[in-house]
């Protein structure tokens, strides 16, 4: 699936990978568990970013971005805990969150690029 991903991103995007790597973060962390995102995709997404200059730790940060949209996921066992107490259904919790999940995963991709946590642009 990694190999699929990096093959679609065209190589003078290369130097953007820490950039595209936590915007693909956001839907993939939902998509699939945790330990398939960051166990097999994103030592493949490193290993090209490592090649156009972005750091493995920088490429680590920008994975972190998704991991407030994941948490809508039905992977994750504390998400039906917080519902089942709350006496919320699933569906109605992640329409509700979602637009402020990927707000904070925005916002905090900007601060990330803002403070340098890791570069929009490697090089």
């Amino acid at each position: 699936m990694a190999g699929s991903v990096v093959a679609v991103i065209p190589e003078a995007l290369g130097p953007y990978m820490a950039p595209i790597t936590a915007l693909i973060s956001m839907p993939f962390t939902v998509l699939i568990s945790n330990d398939a995102f960051y166990f097999g995709m994103l030592p493949v997404l490193a290993a090209t970013g490592a090649e156009y200059g972005v750091t493995p730790m920088e490429m680590a940060r920008a994975s972190l971005v998704g991991q407030q949209i994941h948490l809508l996921s039905p992977l994750v066992a504390s998400t039906y805990l917080l519902v089942g107490m709350s006496g919320i259904e699933l569906g109605d919790h992640q329409k509700f969150i979602f637009r402020w999940a990927v707000g904070a995963c925005f916002v905090f991709l900007a601060t990330c690029l803002l403070t340098g946590i890791f570069p929009l642009h490697a090089g």
